[in-house]
């Protein structure tokens, strides 16, 4: 999607979008371009919207309320894409208020974007007005918000391609084709990407890693990417990211008995963080990130690692196998330990579609946040609550720590408890931090793919692509 700034209509046709805050007088009228409308009709309250037509132009006037969010204004403008296409035309045009902020234009113009997102990917189905080619959205607007404009669509493009990598389906979406995505978008926006196959992660004895992937014809893949801004100053914010990559989850041997339906979103972190390092390269931040996705199909298989096992991690400490189901954390031992022991960033965060657990807590609301350093946990929920991906967190105490205890190795998988399953998993990831100071971990399962007004069935969300972007540029 194209965008243009022009500083009036005059002799516009085509499709106009209005954003009004409320006018709680009835009394008063709204009027935009000779068009006007009694309050009582439409009075701009949110979640609403009226259409009026004036000789060759619609004009869409869009219900803001008295005051709006980021995340509440990016949805409505997402609807009006997506539920009020048939009314665009080759020409459209949006009016920015003169009170809009920066953070209001890139909500409006991601969620425009977002709004030409449909599940149908294997639908026949008519392209959206706004990815013809030859569109090109017109920017109605005494100042100058092309910079902003021009992040809001690089972060849109980023969600995007992250709804596309959750939503297709896991006979398509497998541990290697997002080894190949990542190589392609290094390629594009530079950054480098390095693959171990599972040959090559048994040689570098990634034993949690191998276990999980083993039992699958689809191989693991375990993917490392780094991107460095070209700014020249040595003293470059490192951050490092791990994001689980389960391409479809069965529950290996100890198989799930509801839910499997929905195992492709497994891989939503490694997702989010694909997505993440895509927006952070365009945005070109001045930070150097390593990102790695340990991505593995957990499958039922002669081959398929079994509950009692005991494995060893690439950190040489023993694992336990109590449930099979809990195979997101192995990779994420795995990767957790990889990166601190070959880059040592200053900052770590994991991110995984984790633990129902996670979910009974907070429902479909927030994240599971898990960190002992206090800083940086304020600093990312302000940034969750800014754009609408909000965090709350859960504690890391030591009291946990007797729910991953083994007999027989240093450490077990699962606690075995229906109780605390998000606090337990959080504790064996800790285990495997070498207790780093800036450590975090996000449990997302109840915030990654879920139910709304944009289709019929579950799908993702993107939640963390703009979160983590957004985190580590104003580290």
């Amino acid at each position: 999607m194209k965008t243009i700034q022009i500083n009036h209509l005059n002799n516009f046709e085509g499709t106009v979008l209005i954003p009004v805050f409320e006018n709680n007088s009835e009394n008063k009228v709204i009027e935009f371009e000779g068009v006007a409308i009694s309050a009582k009709i439409f009075s701009g309250k949110k979640d609403t919207h009226y259409v009026a037509e004036k000789n060759k132009t619609t004009f869409i006037f869009i219900g803001l309320g008295n005051t709006i969010d980021y995340k509440s204004l990016k949805t409505i403008f997402r609807r009006i894409a997506s539920k009020n296409k048939d009314t665009f035309t080759s020409n459209v045009s949006l009016f920015l208020p003169e009170v809009f902020t920066q953070e209001q234009v890139e909500a409006v113009i991601s969620g425009l974007y977002l709004g030409t997102y449909n599940l149908g990917h294997y639908k026949k189905q008519e392209l959206h007005p706004f990815l013809n080619p030859e569109f090109e959205l017109q920017i109605v607007s005494n100042k100058d918000f092309s910079e902003t404009i021009n992040k809001a669509v690089k972060i849109a493009q980023a969600q995007l391609a992250t709804f596309n990598l959750v939503d297709l389906p896991p006979n398509v979406v497998t541990p290697k084709y997002l080894a190949n995505w990542a190589q392609e978008k290094g390629n594009q926006y530079g950054f480098d990407v390095t693959v171990l196959g599972l040959e090559e992660a048994r040689k570098q004895n990634l034993g949690a890693f191998v276990a999980v992937g083993k039992g699958s014809d689809n191989e693991a893949q375990f993917i490392i990417m780094n991107y460095s801004s070209k700014n020249a100053d040595p003293n470059l914010k490192h951050i490092g990211l791990v994001g689980k990559g389960i391409t479809f989850d069965t529950g290996g041997l100890n198989i799930k008995t509801a839910g499997m339906v929905h195992m492709k979103c497994d891989m939503a972190g490694g997702a989010a963080i694909l997505g993440a390092m895509q927006l952070i390269a365009d945005l070109q931040l001045p930070v150097k990130v390593t990102a790695i996705i340990p991505c593995a199909e957990n499958s039922v298989d002669s081959k398929s690692f079994l509950p009692s096992d005991v494995i060893y991690s690439y950190s040489g400490n023993s694992i336990e196998i109590i449930d099979t189901d809990a195979e997101g954390r192995l990779v994420l031992a795995d990767g957790l330990s990889y990166l601190i022991k070959n880059y040592n960033p200053k900052y770590i965060v994991d991110i995984a579609t984790l633990t129902g657990s996670s979910v009974g807590t907070f429902g479909y609301e927030c994240a599971a946040l898990f960190t002992n350093n206090e800083s940086i946990s304020k600093k990312i929920q302000k940034t969750g609550e800014s754009i609408g991906e909000r965090l709350w967190p859960l504690p890391l105490w030591d009291d946990y720590k007797k729910d991953i205890e083994s007999d027989i190795a240093d450490v077990k998988n699962f606690s075995g408890k229906p109780v605390a399953g998000a606090i337990s998993a959080a504790k064996f990831l800790e285990f495997f931090t070498n207790e780093h100071k800036a450590w975090m971990h996000l449990d997302i399962a109840g915030v990654a793919f879920g139910d709304d007004e944009f289709a019929k069935s579950k799908h993702a969300t993107a939640y963390g692509v703009h979160l983590l972007t957004k985190f580590i540029e104003n580290l």
